[in-house]
């Protein structure tokens, strides 16, 4: 009898482990997370952590995400690239929202096309989200909002992608220089003023200051809203769009920075010419390594930005 009974429970053991076995290797997604629509959704009671790093790209049958995965952390500056449908834009742009994760706004920046809109087909747009402060809340949401001029709801349309943002050791803040027209109503030329961005960490800190120094201020420090302009700071720069920084050394308290041939195209006036010398330098003299900054383009130095 008590032989009979040990041999009932290893019977049973057997049985368990092999269900327990047929569970492991071939079980369905019950207990673990599952990606839907960009998003983790939990299924079960899983063992494991929801996964830290994203989860698809973003798509939707009008617009769609390429850059950036639903969840994962960002880089900073936050470049925002993909496709939408030409009739997402109007004037071939559309909103991008950042907000913290109590719906609060944190920065507003334009989604660019980067071809001919006038389309039904989809064409590719790129937007920058530059920051002045480092987001108190750890998760985000991007909106890309379809550019609405007519206000009707029926022409509305949205795509939210959460997002997290970098620990506060993993960034750097570096200042830009622009002119300001409020703080320097009679443009005196060579002075200009700093504002901060708040960037992913890298060696290259004086190049990615300087890159930054090439996009235009936020709407905010503009002065502007997406649709209007509002009484703000009125930042802006005396630098031409598409400018490319061609190479940048420092060494021995010198920086040598080579831009190409945008940088002077349809350059007029010794004031504004002041001016651009002084955005980039002051840019670069932030760093304790420069003492002095000479400009070239495309190598020459002697016969540049001539007024």
């Amino acid at each position: 009898m008590k032989k009979s009974f040990i041999y009932i429970l290893i019977i049973i053991f057997v049985i368990i482990g092999m269900v327990l076995a047929v569970r492991f290797l071939f079980g369905g997604p019950e207990d673990s997370w599952i990606c839907g629509n960009g998003l983790w959704i939990k299924r079960g009671a899983p063992a494991m952590a929801k996964p830290n790093n994203g989860c698809g790209q973003v798509k939707d049958e009008m617009i769609k995400v390429f850059s950036l995965e639903s969840d994962q952390v960002v880089s900073l500056p936050i470049v925002i690239e993909g496709e939408a449908r030409g009739n997402w834009f109007f004037e071939a742009s559309f909103p991008v929202r950042l907000l913290d994760k109590n719906n609060k706004e944190i920065a507003l920046a334009v989604a660019a096309a980067q071809s001919d809109w006038m389309t039904t087909d989809f064409v590719p747009f790129k937007a920058v989200i530059n920051l002045s402060a480092l987001p108190e809340t750890e998760e985000g949401i991007l909106v890309l909002e379809k550019d609405n001029p007519s206000g009707l709801p029926e022409n509305d349309g949205k795509i939210s992608l959460p997002v997290r943002f970098p620990k506060e050791e993993d960034v750097s803040i570096v200042k830009v220089f622009f002119n300001n027209e409020k703080m320097d109503p009679e443009f005196s030329c060579n002075k200009v003023f700093p504002v901060e961005r708040v960037i992913s960490k890298t060696p290259a800190v004086a190049r990615a200051a300087l890159e930054l120094l090439l996009e235009d201020p936020t709407l905010e420090e503009q002065g502007e809203t997406f649709f209007s302009a509002v009484e703000g700071r009125s930042f802006f720069t005396s630098i031409n769009k598409e400018v490319k920084i061609q190479q940048l050394t420092i060494e021995d308290g010198i920086a040598r920075v080579d831009f190409d041939s945008q940088l002077e195209f349809q350059v007029g006036g010794s004031c504004r010419v002041s001016a651009i010398r002084a955005q980039i330098t002051e840019t670069l003299k932030q760093f304790t390594t420069v003492k002095e900054v000479i400009i070239s383009i495309d190598g020459r130095t002697e016969d540049i930005l001539q007024p």
